[in-house]
């Protein structure tokens, strides 16, 4: 090897040594005495010049659930840079902090933390090692004196104990006497009584009705968009399930709309119900506000389903015997 190898090596070292006594790292615990189960803090601290170093690299010691056996890190704090004093602002602090703490009694050593600066793996940067010791909780043996088992205790009868059972016992009895007075007195044979059924009111009539009553009151204006939308499918399904005797209250929109392409429903009349239900879901699951002109098109598509759709029923008397 070359003097002049030499030469660049020795500098070499000699750089990171300088620049490594311009970086300064600690170690410091809270508290070196706790009891068993209790936390303390464990602040690592790195200082360095920033005026001096015009690039550090630096790698952190590895900090794992253990810093040893019987020694437990419950929390590590993020890397935090800050500037201690203001009268200096090119000295550079960066701080982490740890919460540990142990659950077995004794003296422990920790080890210094190790930094790796400029990549320098020959030459790391220790920290102080620390010293904790756990203690035991204390006992008074003065209170743990073994004291005789006491007798059982001899409660004298109280018949006031016995009253809310008494009590639920006369109820119970009560109601069973009026049910048997009920049962035998609907158990009497009845004369036979002529009941004049009126009759049912057509579909259509109470769909249009309905309709009727949503279009004067307009509760979109009241800005009720989805309790206006939500009254006009309403009223469509159950006029549906009244008219075709299809159970469109529980049925889906897609549903209704798959069922409707076998009925003999015009295909107008599929349109404009395919319309209504899928607007009308629009604004009530995905909350879309439509525009003015579709409140007034979606009430009308409703009033010519049903009456496109309707069918005259014949009004009858049924005598009905009982």
């Amino acid at each position: 090897m070359t003097l002049k190898k030499y030469i660049l090596i020795l500098f070499a070292i000699l750089t990171s040594i300088a620049v490594q006594s311009q970086i300064e790292v600690h170690a410091v615990i809270d508290s070196t005495s706790i009891r068993i189960g209790a936390q303390t803090k464990l602040d690592i601290y790195l200082n360095y010049d920033a005026s001096a170093q015009k690039s550090i690299d630096v790698v952190w010691p590895e900090i794992e659930d253990t810093l040893k056996k019987g020694i437990e890190v419950i929390n590590i704090t993020k890397i935090d840079t800050t500037i201690p004093n203001k009268n200096k602002p090119n000295s550079i602090q960066q701080h982490i902090q740890l919460t540990v703490t142990s659950f077995d009694t004794g003296a422990y050593y920790i080890a210094p933390f190790k930094f790796i600066i400029n990549k320098d793996t020959a030459n790391p940067l220790l920290t102080e090692p620390l010293h904790l010791i756990v203690k035991t909780v204390a006992t008074d043996t003065s209170i743990t004196k073994i004291k005789d088992i006491k007798p059982p205790y001899d409660e004298p009868f109280n018949w006031k104990w016995y009253l809310p059972q008494i009590y639920m016992g006369l109820a119970i009895l009560a109601a069973i006497i009026i049910l048997i007075i009920i049962i035998k007195k609907l158990s009497k044979k009845k004369p036979q009584e002529i009941i004049i059924e009126k009759p049912k009111i057509p579909a259509h009539i109470t769909a249009l009705e309905t309709l009727e009553k949503i279009k004067s009151e307009a509760i979109w204006k009241e800005n009720k968009t989805k309790e206006y939308y939500s009254s006009i499918a309403d009223t469509v399904r159950l006029y549906i399930e009244e008219r075709f005797n299809i159970n469109a209250l529980e049925l889906t929109s897609d549903e209704i709309i798959k069922i409707f392409k076998s009925q003999v429903v015009d295909s107008e009349s599929k349109s404009k119900l395919n319309q209504i239900l899928t607007l009308s879901d629009f604004v009530k699951f995905a909350k879309q506000i439509p525009i003015e002109a579709e409140h007034s098109l979606t009430l009308n598509n409703a009033f010519d389903f049903v009456k496109g759709t309707m069918r005259e029923e014949k009004k009858e008397e049924k005598v009905v015997s009982s």
